[in-house]
């Protein structure tokens, strides 16, 4: 029985040439393409190709040249819609043996298949006449096989070959043992495997621990308890020598362990299962059911069809591990709170999760997966675009035309493999925003009205400070007019009054603006003394002193010099609040080179008090915050605001023990400012 190879898209085909032939004569196996009839055409199991390919271009040649490639001595025929001279030539150039026109025929087809094996007489080799041997003459020890045992094995290993394309691991090896008893008569046999590779539940030292994989002529509780080992016994032995083991070999006999593993599966060789590169796990035999040994033949023979068995079951191995990795993933993709849309070349969804069809499927489908024209129409050419160009799209937001105020985020990624052109497929990965913006949004009112509330309460308590004295006069302004004391007390409280408010009125003009109104230049160590004496307005002290360290080269700013010199005010008047009965405030002035002509200038300002807390270090500068009953708290935000506008920064040093309070200003100015004539 001859087989023959249909390589065809339709296996409507494939049955067609099937029926056509006569099923005695041959054997039809289908593929649909070279790369899957690869096996079968490199282990020389056809006789012969046919082919349904369109000999209209230049793909349909490159279809036939690949296959041709693939087995070049192999005949090939090639059944095609319409066949153009100059493509026809092409294809019987490139090694076609027959170009044939559909439908198929099937007296065409046969009278071609005939006319491919047929000979002529004079090409038949003459009959040879065997000698008969002497009567006396000794026979090896093969000659023991019968000739039909030794066919019946030449076709298990085209059937082993086969069997490559199977994916269940356990069945190939009980059909292989069984196939064996039938041709070879063995009694008892079984197979023993490590552990996949990679595989989930495997502990330390499972992969080298061998588990029963099929048996026959053993019982199954025997082989449950019992395991072979690559360290130790027969999978040791095998480990390390690579060969077939006999029990009463020179290897096998002096070790204990090995014998008694051979005597408890009641087997008499073992042979090991190797993938070309690595012992994947071993055989072991006994003898025929009339109980003669099996002979080297046979155990060579046996020895490359585990080899052809040790390919499948690793091919099996990897499919498993793929087949894994493919449903972790899916799992995966399927539990993400994101769309996640998988997009092939030809515009196929390979993957959608439960959430994608949420957001995309149309809602009078009704099957449950999700198609390529269910994605919107930006979302879609987004995706053909990059399948076709290879490059991702950055985040971008997508409003839904049928879904006002719903939002999402969108990003498109392509599936690239490394020195690879084009991409296979495309990632869409959809987050829906609405509700994250909604909550971002009532977080914002939340804390502008929070923000409300605290400005309200302390503007309320420092204006009603400052009108508290105002109000008291005010009620005894009739009564104690003409007093003099009274009206010395009235100017008191209407000067401090005003102060309050007028600082007050400040820090909100400066906490409104965006920018610096005007620039000029002034020099920086008598506008850090105008800042001292506006700050002991506010805070009379008798014993405050002020010291400040500046170069002797005097140092030009640039900037709006009433808000720089308020700036100034607020940090200094936060160290002398620093202590209240003999304040000790220091000025350092330190400038250094920052390239492009300028000089980064440090103005540290410190006091003797206790130093600032690390949270009051932490939310000094921010808005309303104080540690004393009285003020708003702005003093430091104002400063830290007229600072950021003018380039610059306002920072808290971090306390350090026995150290009292240091703020920071860090300004750029130009190292050639000077002052004007």
């Amino acid at each position: 029985m001859k087989t023959l190879l249909v390589v065809a898209q339709h296996p409507d085909f494939a049955e067609a040439v099937r029926a056509a032939v006569n099923p005695e004569h041959y054997r039809i196996l289908h593929r649909a393409n070279p790369d899957e009839a690869e096996p079968l055409l490199a282990h020389g199991l056809i006789q012969a190709c046919i082919v349904d390919v369109e000999l209209n271009d230049v793909q349909g040649l490159w279809f036939f040249e690949k296959l041709h490639h693939r087995a070049p001595r192999c005949p090939v025929i090639i059944y095609t819609g319409a066949k153009p001279w100059e493509w026809e030539e092409e294809a019987y150039l490139q090694g076609a043996t027959q170009v044939l026109t559909k439908p198929l025929r099937p007296r065409l087809l046969n009278a071609v298949l005939d006319r491919i094996w047929a000979k002529p007489e004079s090409a038949r080799p003459a009959p040879v006449v065997a000698k008969p041997a002497a009567p006396d003459a000794p026979r090896p020890e093969e000659s023991r096989v019968p000739p039909a045992t030794a066919q019946t094995l030449s076709v298990l290993r085209d059937f082993s070959a086969i069997l490559t394309h199977s994916l269940d691991a356990e069945g190939i090896l009980k059909q292989f043992l069984l196939l064996l008893r039938e041709i070879v008569g063995v009694n008892r046999a079984a197979v023993f495997l490590r552990q996949p590779f990679a595989s989930l539940d495997q502990g330390p030292g499972e992969g080298r621990r061998l588990r029963a994989a099929a048996a026959i002529g053993l019982s199954s509780g025997l082989l449950q308890q019992f395991e072979l080992s690559f360290d130790s016994g027969i999978g040791g032995h095998l480990f390390r020598l690579g060969r077939i083991l006999r029990r009463y070999g020179e290897e096998a006999r002096n070790d204990v362990e090995t014998q008694k593993e051979f005597e408890l599966l009641g087997a008499q060789v073992a042979v090991p299962i190797l993938d070309r590169e690595n012992l994947l796990g071993v055989a072991v035999f006994d003898g025929r059911i009339t109980g003669e040994p099996l002979v080297n033949s046979e155990l060579e023979l046996i020895f490359h069809l585990l080899e052809q068995l040790a390919l499948a079951v690793k091919n099996i191995w990897l499919h498993d591990q793929l087949a894994v990795n493919h449903q972790m993933m899916a799992d995966i993709l399927r539990e993400l709170s994101s769309a996640c849309v998988v997009v092939s070349r030809d515009l196929t969804i390979l993957h959608a999760n439960k959430t994608a069809r949420k957001y995309f499927a149309r809602p009078e489908r009704r099957s449950a997966e999700l198609e390529f024209s269910d994605l919107p129409q930006i979302l879609g050419a987004k995706i053909y675009q990059v399948l076709k160009t290879g490059s991702a799209f950055s985040t971008f937001k997508y409003e839904p035309e049928d879904s006002p105020g719903t939002i999402y985020n969108v990003n498109v990624v392509p599936f690239q493999r490394e020195q690879a052109g084009l991409p296979a497929s495309a990632l869409l990965v959809a987050e829906d925003l609405t509700q994250t913006q909604q909550l971002q949004r009532l977080e914002i009112e939340a804390a502008n009205l929070r923000l409300v509330k605290n400005m309200a309460v302390r503007l309320s308590n420092e204006i009603g400070n400052a009108l508290v004295p105002l109000s008291t006069h005010q009620q005894l302004l009739a009564e104690k007019w003409k007093d003099s004391e009274f009206r010395a007390s009235l100017n008191v409280a209407l000067a401090e009054g005003v102060r309050r408010v007028l600082r007050l009125v400040t820090q909100m003009r400066f906490l409104a603006r965006d920018d610096v109104e005007a620039h000029e230049a002034f020099p920086l160590v008598p506008l850090i003394e105008e800042a001292y004496q506006e700050a002991c307005t506010y805070h009379p002290a008798k014993a405050a002193q002020l010291k400040c360290d500046s170069p002797s080269k005097p140092i030009v700013l640039s900037g709006n010099r009433p808000a720089l010199k308020y700036a100034l005010t607020e940090v200094i008047l936060n160290g002398l609040q620093a202590n209240a009965a003999e304040p000790r405030i220091g000025v350092r002035l330190h400038a250094e080179q920052s390239g492009n002509g300028l000089q980064d200038l440090r103005i540290e300002v410190e006091d003797n008090g206790a130093g600032f807390t690390p949270e009051a270090a932490q939310k000094a500068a921010t808005p309303f915050f104080t540690t004393r009953v009285v003020g708003l708290g702005l003093g430091l935000t104002v400063a830290r605001r007229i600072v950021e506008l003018h380039g610059g920064r306002l920072e808290i040093v971090p306390p350090k023990s026995g150290h009292a309070g240091v703020v920071r200003i860090s300004l750029l100015r130009d190292a050639t400012l000077s002052l004007p004539a």
